[in-house]
């Protein structure tokens, strides 16, 4: 759950808050999408739209004009499809996570719905709880909360150079995972 004073702060911010916290969140996210789905066959136009989405994500005075189109997108992808056999990939996995949560961003970048940025928030920390209980010694739950914290706050000067290398480092958590070593 997000952070009861994130969610207040959300609650009672105006909407250029709410989407640079979806904008932030999204950017922490981004990697596990990017970075497990590049080189996949037929997935580039995907990447690219993720790519562009997430950096106009950060244009936080304004809302996304076409907003409702990217998820209509978005809702196409494989991540977001339904399927019998349910999600067990490693991959797959933070793969979801990161898709539901530019999902959410959407939604709160068009409405400036506090729900739906808590949404986003929740996936993001739900997705790292998952990775602290994976990669042990890890504290990705407590960053993503930290950071979270930080980007409601009037101390965002880094936030985006700190979202970017969290984003990094949960890659290449979620990548160890994925590996498998020969000696």
């Amino acid at each position: 759950m997000v952070d009861g004073a994130v969610a207040a702060m959300l609650r009672n911010g105006d909407t250029a808050m709410i989407r640079l916290y979806v904008a932030a969140c999204s950017e922490r996210m981004a990697p596990l999408f990017i970075g497990l789905r590049a080189g996949t066959a037929g997935r580039e136009a995907d990447v690219d739209f993720y790519v562009e989405s997430v950096r106009d994500l950060w244009f936080a005075d304004q809302s996304l004009t076409d907003a409702a189109d990217r998820m209509r997108l978005l809702e196409r992808f494989p991540e977001l499809e339904p399927n019998e056999e349910g999600i067990t990939d490693v991959a797959d996995t933070y793969a979801f996570f990161a898709v539901l949560t530019l999902r959410y961003a959407f939604v709160a970048n068009s409405t400036g719905d506090a729900g739906a940025a808590m949404s986003c928030g929740h996936a993001s920390l739900t997705a790292m709880g998952m990775l602290d209980q994976n990669v042990m010694g890890t504290g990705f739950l407590d960053q993503e909360q930290h950071l979270q914290a930080l980007s409601v706050s009037n101390d965002v000067g880094t936030l985006w150079d700190m979202s970017v290398a969290a984003g990094q480092e949960r890659f290449r958590a979620v990548l160890s995972r994925t590996t498998r070593r020969t000696y």
